[in-house]
C-alpha cells in the first residue's frame, strides 16, 4: 500500500505523504525546454509521450508520492469540439458554446478525440518512477468548467453579467458535462489512474442560496461515481466558505484546502482525510520561512490522516531548489 493509499484507506496519521499541485510545469527549467518548441498548450497535453515525459519530471527530482498527469480540465469541452486555446499572459480562451453540435457528440468522438491523455496516462502508471506511488487522474467540477464553457475565459477577468440569464442553456450544458466527465473519468481509471482529484477551482464564485445546485448536487453525483469504481475522490472546491457542509453534503474521500481557511477549523471540524492548505507564495521566500509554515500544517494535522499539499497550484517562479527542500522537510518531519 502506498503512503497516500495508508492515509486515505486505513486513516493513518504516522506516515506524512506529499505531492503538489501543479508540481510537473512551468517552473521546472525542463518543462520550460519541451515547451520551448511545443508552443500549442492542448497539442502537447494531447502528446503522450512528452505528456508522460513531463509528468514524470517531478518524479525524477523529488521524492513525491503521487505523480498527478500533465493535462488541463479544459480537455472536456475540446473533447466536445468547443474549441480551446491558451494566450499567453491571459490565459483560456474558448469559442462560442453551441448546444445543438454539443448535444450531437456521441462518446466515442468524445473518447477518441483526446485519447492521448489516456495513452500518456498508462505511460505514467507503467513507468519505473511510480513504483509504490500513485497515478493521479483530474476532472474540473461541473461547476467550473459550466463557467468556462460559457463564459469563454477565466472569471477572473470578469463573469459575464447575462452569464446565469439563458437557464436552458445552463441545464442542458451541465448534463452534458456531467454525462462526459464521467466518461472522461472512467477512462482514466481503466489506464491506470488510483484516484481522482475534481478541481473546483471556481468554487469561491457562487453565493451560498447557489451551492446546492451549481456544486453540492453535480458534484456529488462525480464523486459516487469514482467511488463506484473502487478509487477515492479527492475534491478541492477552492473558495467555498463551509468545508464542513461541504463533505457533509458531497462525500469525497480526501477534501483538499485551500490557504484562505484556517486548517486549526478544519482539524476541529472535518473527520475524513485533508490535504493541502499551504500558501504557494510561501515556496517564494526562504527556507526558514518555509520550515515555520510546513510544521504549522504538519503540526495541527499530526493526529489527522493528512496529505501535504499546497492550497493552489505551485507558481512558475518557484525555486526547484525550495521544492526539494519543502519535500525533504515533509518526509523527514
Amino acid at each position: 500500500m502506498t503512503p497516500i493509499e495508508e492515509v486515505i484507506i486505513n486513516k493513518r496519521t504516522s506516515v506524512n505523504p506529499v505531492w503538489i499541485m501543479r508540481q510537473a510545469g512551468r517552473y521546472l527549467p525542463e518543462f520550460r525546454e519541451i515547451r520551448k518548441t511545443n508552443p500549442d498548450f492542448i497539442k502537447l497535453c494531447l502528446n503522450p509521450t512528452l505528456a508522460a515525459e513531463i509528468t514524470l519530471q517531478p518524479l525524477k527530482r523529488f521524492n513525491l508520492d503521487a505523480a498527478i498527469i500533465f493535462s488541463d480540465i479544459l480537455i472536456l469541452p475540446y473533447g466536445c469540439k468547443q474549441k480551446v486555446e491558451f494566450k499567453k499572459n491571459f490565459g483560456p480562451i474558448l469559442a462560442d458554446l453551441n448546444l445543438n453540435d454539443l448535444s450531437k457528440i456521441t462518446e466515442s468522438e468524445f473518447t477518441s478525440k483526446i485519447s492521448p491523455v489516456y495513452k500518456a496516462i498508462n505511460l505514467v502508471k507503467n513507468n519505473k518512477l511510480t513504483k509504490n506511488k500513485n497515478t493521479i487522474g483530474f476532472v474540473g467540477a461541473p461547476w467550473t468548467l459550466l463557467v468556462y464553457m460559457i463564459n469563454k475565459q477565466s472569471p477572473k477577468f470578469n463573469l459575464n453579467n447575462n452569464f446565469f440569464k439563458d437557464k436552458i442553456l445552463i441545464q442542458q450544458t451541465l448534463k452534458i458535462i456531467e454525462k462526459f466527465l464521467m466518461v472522461h473519468i472512467k477512462n482514466q481509471v481503466d489506464n491506470g489512474a488510483e484516484i481522482i482529484q475534481i478541481f473546483d477551482s471556481w468554487a469561491g464564485l457562487l453565493d451560498e442560496k447557489d451551492l446546492d445546485f451549481y456544486v453540492y448536487k453535480p458534484t456529488h453525483t462525480l464523486v459516487r461515481f469514482i467511488k463506484s469504481l473502487k478509487i477515492p475522490a479527492i475534491c478541492f472546491p477552492r473558495g467555498v466558505k463551509d468545508y464542513k457542509k461541504y463533505c457533509e453534503i458531497v462525500k469525497p474521500d480526501v477534501i483538499c484546502i485551500d490557504y484562505e481557511v484556517s486548517p486549526s477549523k478544519i482539524e476541529k471540524e472535518i473527520t475524513i482525510p485533508v490535504q493541502g492548505g499551504m500558501d504557494p507564495k510561501i515556496l517564494l521566500t526562504d527556507k526558514e520561512t518555509l520550515k515555520k509554515e510546513i510544521f504549522k500544517y504538519l503540526d495541527i494535522f499530526k493526529n489527522h490522516p493528512y496529505i501535504f499539499n499546497l492550497g493552489h497550484g505551485v507558481l512558475p517562479q518557484t525555486d526547484p531548489n525550495l521544492m526539494e527542500y519543502l519535500v525533504k522537510t515533509v518526509k523527514n518531519y
